[in-house]
């Protein structure tokens, strides 16, 4: 997500002399650097810590030994992170002095299609983050795809089970769909092409069209053809229902993640 991040944000046009990376891995970082022109560290130095904007795109299990080296040091520091399932609570906490939580802190939770800046991606500010704040941390995520606010930290891990986890739901339904095609004589390359762009052509239909997708499913849908054959098998095996069931079984993870996490 660094990455993408990082390539966004050139893409878009932040300076490539703006943008100092805190890579430990001495291969990573030389990746970075050529192929982003950024400047890479080992580790923060006093840049860094005096930094307008700090993004932290560290895995959730790695971040409180990430934080440590940086604990209490930073000012005024607008900090943004993509780990998912973290609260701000214990961030704040990790990256805090004498007691006082770090209080400008901004989480998100974008998806994996931010790598080719086709993400989107769910965004909390804490109280002590001014407009001014916001709208930075929403210009630097912007970089990578749409952008959705809560006002709500709980609410992002709804978000996770709905686009955090979505793409992997997205891919499923295209396995299947292929392996559909398959079975019903199509050599793998064909029906890879048929679920692909039947998925993109349906996405970009619904974003297009200002019909709701119920709207547009019923369409496509007339009485006692092919389609509505298909769909009633689908709510007879309960399709429906049980990929809502998968966002509420991602939404409680991403919570309980949050509180494993997050103890000190």
């Amino acid at each position: 997500m660094a990455s993408a991040l990082i390539g966004g944000m050139r893409k878009r046009g932040f300076e490539a002399a703006d943008i100092v990376v805190v890579e430990p891995d001495a291969a990573a970082r030389e990746r970075l650097q050529s192929r982003y022109g950024v400047i890479a560290l080992s580790a923060p130095d006093a840049d860094v810590l005096d930094s307008d904007v700090l993004a932290l795109a560290v895995k959730p299990q790695q971040m409180k030994a990430a934080l440590i080296p940086i604990a209490g040091a930073l000012r005024e520091t607008l900090v943004i992170s993509v780990a998912a399932g973290l609260r701000l609570v214990d961030i704040g906490r990790w990256l805090g002095k004498a007691g006082m939580p770090h209080p400008r802190l901004v989480r998100c939770m974008p998806n994996t299609p931010a790598l080719i800046g086709a993400g989107v991606t769910g965004m909390f500010a804490a109280p002590g983050v001014d407009a001014a704040g916001r709208e930075i941390a929403e210009r630097i995520l912007a970089a990578v795809g749409s952008i959705v606010w809560v006002d709500d930290e709980a609410r992002l891990d709804a978000v996770t089970g709905i686009s955090g986890s979505g793409p992997a739901y997205v891919f499923h339904f295209i396995e299947a769909l292929e392996a559909a095609g398959m079975k019903q004589g199509f050599d793998a390359a064909s029906a890879r092409r048929l679920a692909i762009d039947t998925v993109l052509g349906a996405a970009r239909l619904a974003e297009e069209s200002k019909d709701s997708p119920s709207m547009l499913r019923e369409k496509v849908t007339s009485k006692g053809g092919t389609t509505a054959a298909a769909l009633a098998h689908l709510d007879a095996v309960g399709w429906h229902d049980a990929l809502i069931g998968a966002v509420e079984a991602a939404s409680v993870r991403s919570r309980e993640l949050g509180e494993q996490f997050g103890q000190n």
